[in-house]
């Protein structure tokens, strides 16, 4: 049986496993990294981010060579297959995983595919892909190995009609209906994109409006388009039993409902990926969910072990993770550290939804004087040029001091645009002000160019008072 000594084992090879291991090699640590797959990039290369944002792309293409007038010359709107949509996301896989795998040649990061399990609080066995067992020894660990979707006991996720968030990604099949539990922002995007698909989709919500962490103006934007693409949206409904036939899925809900579709897609919660890591064996205990607590420094209960990405839960931001993950490096290794609260909201359902900063209804409870300023897409060039003409930028900011307060974006290249107001957000006083947008001039015409749009009509409103 081999045995290796390091200074840093990162199990995990997701974006915060990843990030943790480069910063560790580049601060001149002796860095391994354990990936249970055969391949590296973690889910968010496998089976979430990369391959939903890819699905995305296929099928806005898809829907813009369908509604444009200009295609018309080439022949008339067609459809696709959901297996025909997939072909062009498998190809974004592999080439990421060819580009993350050669970071760790690299960095001279030993990696090591197999599945990890802690003997004690500085050692850990690694059961390789040809039944080998391998040891290793590091005065510290990171724990980043992700999470999946939620399965409840008493949903059949065997049968073939019945999928969650990994598993729709194998789908050889394009159902004429499906109905989605969960319209968190996973179930909101699938929503978006079936539906964009030609699927008829009923997107079921435990919850009494969509996504009701976003800005109130931005969650009934999207609840609108939502239905406005064909997608019945049903709050406030819980299931009470699944019933999955050899024609469709039956969910009986709570309120007496009954919901036909030709298939089920779960996505209702995820739960951290720590269920063989031995957590026993170093004293530590996951909650409910599977997912570890931390403190500032992303420290575990054991000193020894840290925690960072989405088994910790919130945010589960691929960016976050990132972040966290050279966060935990520089903390192990005594040279600062931040902690990871401020990454924007990057939604990608169609059309995509930002935003970083406060919302309305938390200015309104918290008593701050605020003002806002908003740009409809539609008015701007770019948008008419482009034909993205849904959507709008709102800008919050305190009346007195021109401070802003929150940027909210829903539409076309939203999580692109919001980076702009997310940086001069950062500035310190009295830089972070809306003033900003009105005294600097942007290109023309791009979508950008709202931010000056927005900001005049708030300070014209201001100006008013």
């Amino acid at each position: 049986m081999a045995e290796q000594k390091f200074d840093l084992v990162v199990i995990g090879s997701g974006p915060a496993g990843e990030a943790a291991a480069m910063s560790a090699a580049k601060k001149g640590m002796r860095a391994a990294v354990i990936e249970k797959r055969p391949a590296v990039g973690g889910n968010c290369t496998h089976k979430g981010t990369i391959p939903s944002k890819a699905l995305r792309h296929s099928v806005k293409q898809l829907m813009r060579y369908n509604t444009q007038p200009v295609f018309r010359a080439l022949g008339e709107p067609c459809r696709l297959s959901f297996p025909q949509v997939m072909e062009s996301v498998h190809k974004v896989i592999n080439y990421q995983v060819e580009m993350h795998t050669s970071f760790y040649a690299r960095n001279r990061v030993e990696l090591i595919l197999g599945e990890a399990r802690f003997r004690d609080a500085n050692t850990i066995e690694v059961q390789l892909q040809d039944g080998a067992v391998e040891v290793l020894k590091a005065d510290k660990f990171v724990i980043a190995t992700g999470s999946r979707p939620y399965r409840p006991a008493d949903v059949n996720f065997d049968h073939p009609r019945v999928y969650d968030s990994d598993t729709i990604l194998e789908m050889q099949h394009t159902p004429h209906s499906m109905m989605i539990y969960g319209a968190g922002v996973i179930g909101c995007e699938y929503a978006s994109i079936f539906a964009a698909l030609g699927i008829k989709v009923d997107l079921i919500n435990t919850r009494g409006s969509l996504l009701e962490f976003l800005d109130d103006e931005i969650s009934d934007a999207l609840s609108y388009h939502l239905r406005d693409m064909g997608v019945t949206v049903r709050h406030q409904e819980e299931y009470a039993k699944v019933v999955p036939t050899d024609n469709g899925v039956i969910m009986e809900m709570q309120s007496g409902k009954r919901i036909h579709a030709d298939a089920l897609l779960w996505c209702n919660g995820r739960s951290g990926n720590t269920g063989s890591l031995g957590l026993d064996n170093v004293g530590l205990e996951a909650n409910h969910r599977g997912q570890l607590t931390v403190d500032e420094h992303y420290c575990t209960d054991v000193d020894s072990i840290y925690a960072v990405g989405d088994v910790i839960g919130w945010p589960s931001l691929a960016s976050a993770s990132y972040d966290q993950g050279r966060a935990v490096a520089a903390a192990i290794a005594g040279r600062g550290h931040r902690v990871i609260e401020d990454a924007p909201t990057g939604i990608y359902t169609l059309p995509e939804i930002s935003s970083v900063g406060q919302t309305e209804s938390e200015l309104t409870a918290a008593r701050v004087p605020y003002e806002v300023g908003r740009a409809l897409f539609k008015h701007t060039a770019r948008a008419q040029i482009s034909g993205e003409r849904v959507g709008m930028l709102k800008i919050l900011f305190h009346i007195e001091t021109h401070e802003i307060l929150g940027i909210h974006c829903f539409g076309a290249e939203a999580a692109e645009i919001v980076h702009i107001g997310q940086a001069i957000m950062k500035q310190p006083s009295p830089n972070n002000v809306i003033d900003f947008f009105v005294n600097t001039t942007f290109n023309y015409p791009t979508m950008a160019e709202a931010y000056r749009s927005a900001a005049l009509d708030g300070l014209n409103r201001v100006m008013r008072l």
